[in-house]
Protein backbone atom coordinates (compact mmCIF):
# COMPACT_ATOMS: atom_id res chain seq x y z
CA UNK A 1 0.00 0.00 0.00
CA UNK A 2 1.51 3.34 -0.89
CA UNK A 3 2.30 5.86 1.97
CA UNK A 4 -0.22 8.68 3.21
CA UNK A 5 0.73 11.73 1.47
CA UNK A 6 1.69 14.36 4.14
CA UNK A 7 -0.03 16.87 1.75
CA UNK A 8 -3.70 17.29 2.51
CA UNK A 9 -4.49 18.14 -1.19
CA UNK A 10 -2.81 14.41 -3.15
CA UNK A 11 -6.10 12.71 -0.52
CA UNK A 12 -8.92 11.67 -1.38
CA UNK A 13 -11.60 13.28 0.62
CA UNK A 14 -12.70 10.08 2.71
CA UNK A 15 -9.08 9.58 3.74
CA UNK A 16 -8.90 13.53 4.73
CA UNK A 17 -12.30 13.33 6.15
CA UNK A 18 -10.61 10.17 8.12
CA UNK A 19 -7.64 12.27 9.07
CA UNK A 20 -9.24 15.64 10.15
CA UNK A 21 -12.77 15.32 11.54
CA UNK A 22 -12.10 14.67 15.03
CA UNK A 23 -9.82 17.56 15.34
CA UNK A 24 -6.22 15.49 16.44
CA UNK A 25 -4.66 15.94 13.52
CA UNK A 26 -2.73 19.88 13.00
CA UNK A 27 -3.11 21.45 9.56
CA UNK A 28 0.16 23.11 8.97
CA UNK A 29 -0.35 26.02 6.33
CA UNK A 30 2.94 27.52 4.49
CA UNK A 31 2.57 31.29 3.94
CA UNK A 32 4.55 32.70 1.47
CA UNK A 33 5.20 35.56 -1.08
CA UNK A 34 5.76 35.70 -5.24
CA UNK A 35 9.22 38.08 -4.37
CA UNK A 36 12.21 38.77 -5.89
CA UNK A 37 15.36 37.30 -4.86
CA UNK A 38 18.51 38.49 -6.37
CA UNK A 39 20.31 37.81 -9.72
CA UNK A 40 20.48 33.75 -8.23
CA UNK A 41 17.52 32.43 -7.27
CA UNK A 42 13.73 32.03 -8.70
CA UNK A 43 10.58 34.63 -7.15
CA UNK A 44 9.16 31.50 -4.78
CA UNK A 45 11.68 30.73 -2.49
CA UNK A 46 9.23 32.19 0.01
CA UNK A 47 7.06 29.31 -0.69
CA UNK A 48 9.22 26.79 -1.18
CA UNK A 49 11.29 27.14 2.25
CA UNK A 50 8.12 27.25 4.34
CA UNK A 51 5.93 24.36 2.32
CA UNK A 52 9.23 22.33 2.89
CA UNK A 53 9.26 22.77 6.67
CA UNK A 54 5.53 22.20 6.76
CA UNK A 55 6.57 18.67 4.66
CA UNK A 56 9.00 17.58 7.10
CA UNK A 57 7.31 18.77 10.38
CA UNK A 58 4.15 17.04 9.13
CA UNK A 59 5.83 13.66 8.92
CA UNK A 60 6.98 14.19 12.17
CA UNK A 61 4.20 15.13 14.14
CA UNK A 62 1.39 13.24 11.83
CA UNK A 63 -0.06 16.46 11.16
CA UNK A 64 -0.93 17.67 7.42
CA UNK A 65 0.19 20.29 4.71
CA UNK A 66 -2.42 22.60 3.26
CA UNK A 67 -1.82 24.29 -0.10
CA UNK A 68 0.50 26.99 0.40
CA UNK A 69 -0.65 30.81 0.57
CA UNK A 70 1.78 31.83 -2.53
CA UNK A 71 1.27 35.28 -2.91
CA UNK A 72 1.82 37.61 0.29
CA UNK A 73 1.43 41.01 1.85
CA UNK A 74 3.45 43.64 -0.16
CA UNK A 75 7.40 43.94 0.13
CA UNK A 76 8.79 46.34 2.62
CA UNK A 77 11.94 48.28 1.35
CA UNK A 78 13.77 47.49 4.29
CA UNK A 79 13.19 43.32 4.46
CA UNK A 80 12.40 42.22 1.74
CA UNK A 81 13.77 45.27 -1.76
CA UNK A 82 10.95 46.84 -2.21
CA UNK A 83 7.28 46.54 -3.61
CA UNK A 84 8.69 48.31 -6.85
CA UNK A 85 11.04 45.60 -8.13
CA UNK A 86 10.18 43.12 -11.19
CA UNK A 87 8.62 40.47 -9.99
CA UNK A 88 7.30 40.77 -6.83
CA UNK A 89 3.85 40.40 -7.07
CA UNK A 90 2.05 41.02 -4.16
CA UNK A 91 -1.72 41.21 -2.10
CA UNK A 92 -3.53 44.18 -0.72
CA UNK A 93 -3.61 43.75 3.56
CA UNK A 94 -6.91 43.10 3.39
CA UNK A 95 -7.31 40.48 0.52
CA UNK A 96 -4.57 38.36 2.34
CA UNK A 97 -6.71 39.08 5.87
CA UNK A 98 -10.32 37.78 4.39
CA UNK A 99 -8.15 34.58 2.21
CA UNK A 100 -6.27 33.84 5.27
CA UNK A 101 -9.65 34.11 7.64
CA UNK A 102 -11.64 32.14 4.93
CA UNK A 103 -9.30 28.91 4.89
CA UNK A 104 -8.75 28.82 8.61
CA UNK A 105 -13.01 29.06 8.65
CA UNK A 106 -13.22 26.31 6.39
CA UNK A 107 -10.40 23.68 8.46
CA UNK A 108 -12.40 24.30 11.07
CA UNK A 109 -15.77 23.58 9.66
CA UNK A 110 -14.12 20.32 8.39
CA UNK A 111 -13.52 19.65 12.25
CA UNK A 112 -9.70 20.58 12.21
CA UNK A 113 -8.98 22.25 16.02
CA UNK A 114 -5.11 22.40 15.63
CA UNK A 115 -3.58 24.71 12.66
CA UNK A 116 -0.15 25.87 12.36
CA UNK A 117 0.57 29.06 10.23
CA UNK A 118 4.05 28.47 8.75
CA UNK A 119 5.60 31.88 7.61
CA UNK A 120 8.52 32.07 4.95
CA UNK A 121 7.83 36.12 4.15
CA UNK A 122 8.63 38.51 6.94
CA UNK A 123 5.78 41.28 6.03
CA UNK A 124 3.09 38.64 6.18
CA UNK A 125 3.24 38.28 9.96
CA UNK A 126 1.09 40.72 11.35
CA UNK A 127 -1.70 40.57 8.48
CA UNK A 128 -1.19 36.63 9.57
CA UNK A 129 -2.32 37.36 12.88
CA UNK A 130 -5.18 39.83 12.09
CA UNK A 131 -6.51 36.52 9.68
CA UNK A 132 -6.49 34.40 13.05
CA UNK A 133 -8.36 36.67 14.98
CA UNK A 134 -11.18 37.58 12.44
CA UNK A 135 -11.61 33.93 12.53
CA UNK A 136 -11.74 33.20 15.64
CA UNK A 137 -14.24 35.59 16.50
CA UNK A 138 -16.26 34.65 13.83
CA UNK A 139 -16.11 30.95 14.25
CA UNK A 140 -17.10 31.37 18.20
CA UNK A 141 -19.95 33.46 16.78
CA UNK A 142 -21.08 29.82 15.62
CA UNK A 143 -20.53 28.18 18.35
CA UNK A 144 -16.60 26.11 17.73
CA UNK A 145 -14.34 26.65 20.16
CA UNK A 146 -11.44 24.22 20.95
CA UNK A 147 -9.03 26.19 18.52
CA UNK A 148 -5.64 26.39 18.75
CA UNK A 149 -3.56 28.20 16.21
CA UNK A 150 0.06 28.56 16.70
CA UNK A 151 2.14 31.31 14.12
CA UNK A 152 5.80 30.85 13.65
CA UNK A 153 8.69 31.96 11.40
CA UNK A 154 11.30 29.10 10.76
CA UNK A 155 14.05 31.70 10.98
CA UNK A 156 12.96 32.55 14.83
CA UNK A 157 14.11 28.77 15.66
CA UNK A 158 18.27 29.70 14.65
CA UNK A 159 20.02 30.61 18.20
CA UNK A 160 22.95 32.66 18.94
CA UNK A 161 25.08 29.93 18.60
CA UNK A 162 24.14 28.69 15.27
CA UNK A 163 24.19 32.56 14.20
CA UNK A 164 27.75 32.25 15.73
CA UNK A 165 28.25 29.07 13.52
CA UNK A 166 26.95 30.36 10.34
CA UNK A 167 27.98 34.32 10.34
CA UNK A 168 31.59 33.85 12.15
CA UNK A 169 32.00 37.33 10.63
CA UNK A 170 29.19 39.07 11.78
CA UNK A 171 25.72 38.93 11.18
CA UNK A 172 23.87 41.50 9.54
CA UNK A 173 20.69 40.90 11.39
CA UNK A 174 17.44 38.90 9.97
CA UNK A 175 15.95 41.96 8.32
CA UNK A 176 18.65 42.10 6.06
CA UNK A 177 18.65 38.56 4.96
CA UNK A 178 16.60 38.80 2.03
CA UNK A 179 18.30 36.97 -0.51
CA UNK A 180 21.50 36.56 1.16
CA UNK A 181 23.07 33.50 3.12
CA UNK A 182 20.55 31.64 5.13
CA UNK A 183 18.07 31.87 2.11
CA UNK A 184 20.46 31.04 -0.55
CA UNK A 185 22.06 27.94 1.74
CA UNK A 186 18.94 26.68 2.34
CA UNK A 187 18.02 26.77 -1.41
CA UNK A 188 21.45 25.13 -2.27
CA UNK A 189 20.69 22.49 0.24
CA UNK A 190 16.45 21.65 -0.98
CA UNK A 191 16.47 23.03 -4.43
CA UNK A 192 20.25 23.68 -5.45
CA UNK A 193 19.05 23.28 -9.30
CA UNK A 194 17.16 26.51 -9.05
CA UNK A 195 20.06 28.47 -7.62
CA UNK A 196 22.96 29.91 -9.81
CA UNK A 197 25.71 31.49 -7.77
CA UNK A 198 27.57 32.54 -10.72
CA UNK A 199 24.94 35.01 -10.26
CA UNK A 200 24.88 36.20 -7.17
CA UNK A 201 26.17 39.50 -6.40
CA UNK A 202 28.39 40.16 -3.42
CA UNK A 203 27.05 43.38 -1.79
CA UNK A 204 27.50 45.05 1.75
CA UNK A 205 24.85 44.89 3.92
CA UNK A 206 22.36 47.57 3.08
CA UNK A 207 22.24 50.80 5.24
CA UNK A 208 18.98 52.53 5.71
CA UNK A 209 17.89 55.66 7.36
CA UNK A 210 15.60 55.50 10.55
CA UNK A 211 12.83 56.03 8.39
CA UNK A 212 10.68 55.48 5.63
CA UNK A 213 9.26 57.56 2.63
CA UNK A 214 6.86 56.38 0.36
CA UNK A 215 6.94 55.37 -2.76
CA UNK A 216 9.79 53.94 -2.25
CA UNK A 217 13.24 55.37 -3.57
CA UNK A 218 15.03 53.20 -5.25
CA UNK A 219 18.06 54.15 -4.74
CA UNK A 220 17.99 52.81 -1.25
CA UNK A 221 18.16 49.36 -2.67
CA UNK A 222 20.98 47.62 -4.14
CA UNK A 223 20.66 47.13 -7.52
CA UNK A 224 20.57 42.88 -7.29
CA UNK A 225 17.61 43.61 -4.76
CA UNK A 226 19.23 41.55 -2.20
CA UNK A 227 19.91 43.09 0.82
CA UNK A 228 23.22 41.56 1.73
CA UNK A 229 25.86 39.43 0.06
CA UNK A 230 24.98 35.46 -0.37
CA UNK A 231 28.60 34.86 -1.16
CA UNK A 232 29.25 32.71 1.56
CA UNK A 233 25.75 30.59 1.53
CA UNK A 234 26.51 26.62 1.12
CA UNK A 235 24.61 23.52 0.94
CA UNK A 236 26.37 22.88 4.32
CA UNK A 237 25.19 26.02 6.44
CA UNK A 238 21.61 25.07 4.73
CA UNK A 239 21.53 21.54 6.70
CA UNK A 240 22.60 22.88 9.57
CA UNK A 241 19.68 25.26 9.07
CA UNK A 242 17.12 22.81 8.26
CA UNK A 243 17.95 20.98 11.42
CA UNK A 244 17.84 23.18 13.42
CA UNK A 245 14.55 24.72 12.74
CA UNK A 246 12.89 21.58 11.94
CA UNK A 247 13.58 20.79 15.06
CA UNK A 248 12.62 23.83 16.69
CA UNK A 249 9.16 23.69 14.96
CA UNK A 250 8.65 20.14 16.14
CA UNK A 251 9.55 20.83 19.42
CA UNK A 252 6.97 24.47 19.52
CA UNK A 253 4.03 21.89 18.11
CA UNK A 254 4.81 19.06 20.66
CA UNK A 255 4.49 21.64 23.12
CA UNK A 256 1.27 23.28 22.28
CA UNK A 257 -0.82 20.32 20.60
CA UNK A 258 0.84 17.51 22.76
CA UNK A 259 -0.71 14.24 21.16
CA UNK A 260 -0.88 12.99 18.87
CA UNK A 261 2.25 13.94 18.11
CA UNK A 262 4.72 11.39 18.39
CA UNK A 263 7.52 11.57 21.40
Amino acid sequence: MPQKSPFAAELAWPDYDAAVKDGATPILIPVGSMEQHGHHMPLHVDVLLPTEFARRVALETGGLVAPPFTYGYKSHQKSGGGNHLPGTTSLDGATLVSALRDVIKEFARHGVRRICMVNGHYENSWFIIEGIDLALRELRWDGITGMKIVVLSYWDFVGEADISRLYPDGFPGWELEHGGELETSLMLALYPTLVDLSRAVDVEPAQFPPYDVYPAKPEWTPASGTLSSPKDASAEKGELLLEVCTKGIVAALRAEFGTPCPA
